[in-house]
């Protein structure tokens, strides 16, 4: 299978963009007409919703106006609906329940007052359903917003009952004052006319979760070493496969666009731990994948006007990066385990990471065989060039760039004997990062502490990835974005310079 195509680009200075299926979720706040309110504080999201087939939902509520005021996770129970299998199976005594279309929507507020930024995520026998943060409050602002995304592709998960829970840690006394609440449900559309449902996208036949826990919560992943692991005995018959990736930067890791290498960290008084980041999948320790590491900005972070009243691109409701595994079949069909792994390049304390694994199986054929008949992607590391122009002037006055680059051009081919006979598959893509940090600092800054001399660090990043895999969501392009920050120096954590200048074009 060769299908064209696609370039998605970003130049983003401060940050990276990467190409993300921005198509298939979003993050809203408006009237029930869907109707922004001019002038009104409240958070506005400007990503557009899910599209959906014509028809009345069946609607399945998990949880409804839950509180979170601690880390302790809120489990609710799932059953399928009952009144919304496709007519034409059913009549024919399948017991597969299909629908056109499946929804998540969820409806998030927290009260008025001081309160962080919060991890949120919804989880159902083990697989994400929603990977998101939360909007600050402020004093006088008690936002809400309302957060979709199209699970149609996970509709396997939903023919059985489950058990889930709602995730978002959070702390509330004298100082955190913010009260977080939720509400959240599936809505199924029905199949249409026997043609349409001819035409549609079938959904893969089965979900499995990499993570280790049954309900569901993610992995953290402090360091390059560490993996997001499953080992997996799957059916003999597997024809496609593809693996969603969620991969969120935390703690040291949550600004690690503007950090650099280590060897410079003192000498411009930044972060260390470098300045590129990518997940990478395998599968038995071979190299299957690349997933690039979207530079999200979460309320609360760098300065207010990347956030208030509009957040930046899926703050509220991330997206996952979908990698086509489907070279593999011949070998994840084989009856063996396998180890399916994520992990991330230049982890440095820390990511957030989950996965699932979809599969598609061929009905006609109760053993598929096939095998890997090329694989450069494996004999390329994850390891980008570094280079600085700094100076010292003599007198403590530096000035000069640290530039990060990496591209690699890689392709990994493979076959499977199907019922329908050999299908040979291909993936070829291309990944270029480049990261270039400006430094112009005052030495005047270092003698007097108290010397208001300000330092300036632009930093530009760019993203490219040419891919050339089968899609099964779409993904428009992210805005361009563009940013220069002037800050005190020695404040190494930019959340923290919020008394400079910033500026933010996009288009």
């Amino acid at each position: 299978m060769r299908q064209n195509g696609f370039v998605r680009r970003c130049l983003l200075l401060a940050g990276l963009s990467t190409a993300l299926s921005l198509g298939v979720g979003t993050a809203i706040a408006a009237d029930a007409n869907g109707n922004f309110t001019i002038g009104s504080r409240n958070v506005a999201v400007a990503d557009p919703s899910v599209p959906r087939p014509q028809g009345k939902p069946c609607v399945v509520e998990l949880f409804r106006d839950v509180t979170f005021t601690d880390f302790n996770t809120r489990p609710f129970s799932y059953a399928p609906p009952t009144d919304c299998n496709d007519e034409r199976e059913s009549a024919n005594g399948h017991a597969a329940k299909h629908w056109a279309k499946v929804v998540l929507e969820a409806d998030f507020s927290v009260t008025a007052g001081r309160q962080y930024d919060r991890t949120a995520t919804l989880w159902l026998g083990g697989v994400n359903l929603y990977f998101g943060t939360t909007q600050e409050p402020s004093a006088a602002v008690a936002p809400s917003w309302h957060v979709e995304r199209d699970l149609t592709d996970y509709s396997a998960l939903f023919r059985s009952a489950q058990h889930g829970q709602a995730i978002i840690g959070n702390v509330v006394n004298s100082t955190y004052t913010g009260v977080i609440h939720g509400s959240a449900r599936l809505l199924f559309y029905r199949d249409g006319p026997k043609h349409q449902q001819d035409n549609r996208t079938s959904a893969p036949d089965a979900i499995y979760p990499l993570g280790a826990d049954p309900v569901g919560s993610t992995t953290t992943l402090n360091g390059p070493g560490d993996k997001l692991a499953k080992t997996l005995r799957l059916p003999r018959n597997v024809e496609r496969a593809f693996v969603d990736v969620f991969a969120q930067s935390q703690g040291g890791d949550e600004f690690w666009y503007t950090c650099v290498p280590d060897a410079y960290a003192q000498q411009v008084q930044d972060c260390g731990g470098g300045n590129f980041r990518e997940a990478e999948v395998s599968i038995d320790g071979q190299a299957a994948g690349v997933v690039p590491v979207y530079p999200w900005i979460y309320t609360g972070g760098i300065d207010p006007y990347l956030w208030r009243p509009t957040p930046g691109v899926q703050t509220l409701n991330f997206m996952p990066y979908r990698v086509d595994l489907t070279p593999f079949v011949g070998q994840l069909s084989d009856g063996t385990p396998h180890e399916v792994a994520i992990s991330v390049a230049g982890a440095h304390n820390y990511f957030s990471a989950t996965a699932a694994l979809l599969v598609y199986q061929d009905k006609g054929k109760r053993q598929v065989t096939g095998k890997i008949t090329r694989n450069t992607l494996a004999q390329q590391s994850p390891t980008p060039t570094i280079n600085s122009t700094l100076t010292n002037d003599g007198k403590g006055n530096i000035s000069g760039d640290i530039t990060t680059g990496l591209k690699r051009q890689f392709t990994i081919e493979g076959y499977a004997d199907t019922s329908r006979g050999r299908v040979t598959t291909l993936v070829d893509q291309t990944v270029t990062f480049n990261n270039r940090q400006s430094f112009n600092i005052n030495a005047l800054a270092i003698v007097r502490p108290s010397n208001t001399t300000p330092s300036t660090s632009t930093i530009h990043c760019m993203w490219t990835t040419t891919n050339k895999p089968p899609r099964m969501a779409a993904a428009p392009r992210p805005p361009k974005c563009s940013w220069t920050t002037t800050r005190p120096l020695g404040l190494a954590n930019p959340a923290a310079a919020t008394n400079g200048p910033m500026s933010i074009t996009m288009s």
